[in-house]
């Protein structure tokens, strides 16, 4: 099967924004001349010829329990993806595949990092649901292989008859199992997004792109890269300008982040299907990411420092063998902490314990890290300003010391952050301030442990404890966890591990 031919239409605007520059640097240099509009119109199509090849040597096919992605026009290539590797498939619609009712279908198989393994770029809407049904479909189908009652039997040959009627409706494009909304974010969430900082950077960013195409740009479009300098110089001449603009960037750093946290996560859906939870998400380019619900392990909220002031939270899944998992396995935005709980909840699993306190040694080294690095600068500027008399340094001194003493709270939060847990099922490892993260991961998930101490933590008898999970970011660390919490925990989690070299007789 071929890619949908309306992807030509597609291919050709994306390749606009690397032609722009060449197209005006050869009218420029021909003057404008009839003989530059000819050299500028084989350009252009050359890039339609491309495009129509590339079409035409693309095609894919499901063969028996593999898919194959096939590129052959003077040299054959082909891509083999066995149907019970594929991990997850996603489907998106861009903007201008949404106007030609096309969409563009992932498949990932952990194998590749943060790539996707395989990419149809134009399917139809249709087609990609149908793919995404089939590929994500693994039932095996089961003969009876030992000799049994003749009702033994026929259960048997029944279950797999059923088996055989679902797995023939998820290739037809029937619904095998009911889907089940488990939540829809309504709009008055929207605002909280801004809180996470991912996206208040967004008018720097801007600005930043912006001053980048003056540069690269100025000379082609007719008024000089020179230009550009001059007025970056002039308004280095007139600081108080350019602190405004600075001041209406960060006044418009609310304002745009939450537009753009808009545009990205609107109309989130989380959704149970087919034993797959699906993510749906987006306003201008709409995104279905799913994730195998038996392959899902555990869960992690983040909570940054303005999100807890407000009492939201944001949820990733932990999933074995997920490529690209910061983008992918984004099971919540930023919605009401009591629902990010009771949503993981309903969805994974609910964490059923009290998280344990670290010793009291931890309080002080999260301190000392908050309050010393302030400390020094404060004692070099005091000195400064002791030996030249010059009353500036003073200033720097006042505001390295209220720094440090800011960071007297800040280092108490550290601490109350800090726990670790286990309720018989899953544990739970908890750390940060500024950006707190509780990771809350099956036990069955758990495949080593590792005991680290620095030279520091030598000195005041604490220890690292990471659980090495496969899956997620492949370990969950428990920080300055005091001896006795450092073999205690893994023996309670994981009492079979240590069973041989904690008996006496060995």
């Amino acid at each position: 099967m071929r890619l949908s031919p309306k992807v030509l239409l597609i291919h050709p605007v994306r390749m606009i924004p690397s032609l722009i520059v060449p197209l005006v640097g050869l009218l420029f240099v021909g003057g404008f001349s009839g003989m530059s509009y000819t050299w500028a119109a084989v350009g252009v199509g050359v890039t339609l010829v491309f495009a129509v090849v590339r079409w035409a040597i693309f095609s894919y096919e499901i063969v028996g329990d593999r898919l194959e992605i096939k590129r052959s026009l003077i040299s054959r290539s082909v891509r083999t993806i066995p149907l019970e590797r594929i991990r997850g498939v996603d489907v998106s619609t861009p903007p201008m595949h949404r106007l030609l009712g096309l969409a563009v279908l992932k498949i990932d198989t952990g194998a590749s990092g943060g790539e996707e393994e395989g990419k149809l770029d134009g399917v139809t809407l249709k087609e990609a649901e149908r793919l995404k049904s089939v590929l994500l479909r693994r039932t095996r189908i089961t003969r009876p292989a030992r000799a049994g009652t003749p009702d033994e039997i026929s259960a048997a040959v029944s279950a797999t008859d059923s088996t055989a009627v679902t797995v023939s409706a998820a290739v037809r494009g029937e619904t095998a199992e009911a889907e089940r909304e488990i939540i829809r974010v309504p709009w008055t969430w929207l605002p909280y997004g801004p809180l996470s900082g991912a996206y208040l950077l967004t008018p720097f960013a801007l600005a930043g792109g912006a001053v980048g195409l003056a540069f690269q740009w100025g000379d082609d479009l007719g008024y000089g890269r020179d230009a550009a300098l001059t007025v970056g110089e002039w308004l280095w001449e007139h600081p108080y300008l350019l602190l405004a603009v600075v001041l209406l960037l960060v006044l418009a750093m609310p304002f745009v982040g939450g537009v753009m946290y808009a545009v990205f996560n609107w109309n989130f859906r989380l959704i149970s299907r087919d034993g797959y939870l699906v993510a749906e998400r987006g306003l201008i380019n709409r995104r279905s990411v799913s994730l195998e619900a038996g392959r899902v392990r555990g869960y992690e909220i983040i909570e940054g420092l303005p999100e807890r002031w407000a009492g939201v939270a944001r949820v990733w899944a932990i999933v074995t063998g997920l490529g690209d998992s910061q983008t992918r396995g984004q099971l919540l935005p930023d919605v009401p902490r009591a629902v990010a709980f009771r949503v993981t909840g309903e969805a994974i699993g609910t964490y059923q314990a009290e998280l344990r306190p670290h010793p009291p040694i931890a309080r002080n080294r999260r301190l000392f890290r908050a309050v010393a690095p302030w400390l020094a600068p404060a004692l070099a500027t005091a000195l400064t300003a002791l030996l030249t008399a010059q009353p500036i340094w003073w200033i720097g001194t006042v505001v390295a010391l209220l720094l440090a003493g800011l960071g007297i709270p800040l280092g108490l939060d550290r601490y109350r952050s800090l726990g670790h847990g286990y309720d018989g099922v899953r544990l739970a490892v908890r750390s940060g301030s500024l950006r707190r993260s509780q990771a809350v991961v099956e036990r069955r998930a758990v495949v080593g442990w590792h005991l680290r101490q620095t030279w520091f933590q030598r000195r005041a008898g604490v220890y690292t404890l990471t659980a090495g999970v496969g899956a997620g970011k492949g370990g969950y660390s428990a920080i300055d966890v005091s001896q006795s919490q450092a073999i205690g925990f893994p023996a309670e989690v994981t009492p079979e591990w240590l069973a041989p070299f904690l008996s006496k007789e060995q």
